[in-house]
């Protein structure tokens, strides 16, 4: 299997299963020198790991980063940082039930014809659990940016939406309930819900809302590393993504070319954000703000057809501990994924000074 790395010249490689010792990572490219706040990056992680709360997966990890190289005297060394982050609660035997058939929106089906054997505990690579390494990794280059902010937020689940504009919502109230959305009214009303859909056993999607302020001139590259493109490869690699548009996105589509674009300030800023602080592939200096679309979790603990390895229909019912939706969790996912992107432009750029 490949496809495990991500990035150019800040690179991070995954590995491990959702339901193995251990997943872990190594992260290439990082400069020497950096300070790094270890506490920071564990709260990172305590952000994505389950059982947080009612209505998240109840499977209880810790989710404890340990580094085994590239970090000395709480510093980078510029060398390879090696981390592991153990499983501690694993119950396998919850998944048995599918060791011989398909669920429906998986990835079993096409994993087992690719590679003609998959881990059935989970999903084994395929499970969204890999995204804790992610987070790590995102932690880190958060602290290597310096001076450049990113949040992301709630701001849909199922057919409730936030219809505000980020500028219109104070962020730093994201933190302050469980679903993760800045507006408390809304917040209460999505995680009732949650409950509500969870109660059915079934799930629900939503959107995850992504700002990225102080983000100077200068970061993407022209043609095939546009940034926006590496930011949509970036998201849509999450598990359960399945959209991404950044700046005006697809309402842009209906509007006249004379309402769309951005006229120009004097000092190069612009008077309208449409572009979504992206133009011609390359940041220009503007807020950069997108959103990503996720899916409803494919397992439902409720019965539901399906087929087993020779195509026999056969009755299913999930078992074990799943979220009835991901964007709560999510959201620290989304924030890592930007900050890699924007790390890696980030040493790009220096091959120009």
């Amino acid at each position: 299997m490949s496809g495990n790395s991500f990035g150019k010249l800040f690179n991070l490689t995954t590995y491990g299963e959702s339901h193995g010792p251990a997943l872990g990572g190594v992260i290439d490219g990082c400069p020497p020198g950096i300070e790094l706040d270890i506490e920071a990056i564990q709260n990172e992680l305590n952000r994505r790991k389950p059982g947080q709360s009612a209505i998240v997966t109840q499977r209880k990890e810790p989710d404890t980063v340990k580094f085994h190289s590239g970090i000395f005297e709480g510093k980078t060394t510029g060398t390879s940082i090696g981390f592991v982050i153990e499983n501690t609660n694993q119950k396998s035997h919850d998944y048995t039930h599918i060791k011989d058939s398909y669920r429906p929106s998986h990835a079993d089906y096409v994993y087992d014809k690719k590679y003609g054997f998959r881990d059935y505990r989970g999903g084994g690579r395929s499970s969204a659990r890999e995204t804790a390494c992610r987070v790590v990794a995102g932690a880190i280059a958060k602290q290597m940016l310096k001076g450049i902010e990113i949040t992301a937020y709630v701001s849909g689940v199922g057919t409730m939406k936030l219809n505000k504009p980020y500028t219109e919502l104070d962020l730093t109230k994201t933190e302050s309930n469980i679903v993760r959305c800045p507006d408390q009214a809304m917040a209460a009303n999505m995680e009732a819900y949650i409950k509500e859909v969870r109660s059915k056993g079934d799930t629900v999607g939503g959107i995850v809302s992504c700002v990225i302020k102080n983000v100077p001139v200068g970061l993407g590259e022209p043609v095939f590393d546009k940034l926006h493109a590496e930011l949509g490869k970036a998201m849509l690699s999450i598990n359960a993504v399945k959209g991404f548009e950044y700046g005006s996105g697809f309402e842009g589509s209906t509007m006249y070319g004379s309402d769309h674009n951005d006229a120009f300030n004097s000092d190069g800023t612009t008077k309208t954000n449409f572009s979504g602080g992206i133009q011609g592939g390359i940041s220009n200096g503007m807020d950069i703000y997108f959103n990503v679309a996720f899916k409803p979790v494919a397992t439902l603990i409720q019965k539901y057809e399906t087929i087993d390895k020779v195509g026999n229909p056969v009755e299913m019912q999930g078992k074990g501990r799943h979220d009835p939706c991901v964007v709560p969790r999510a959201v620290p996912i989304v924030e890592a994924m930007a900050a890699l992107v924007l790390a890696d432009f980030h040493l790009i750029n220096k091959m120009y000074s």
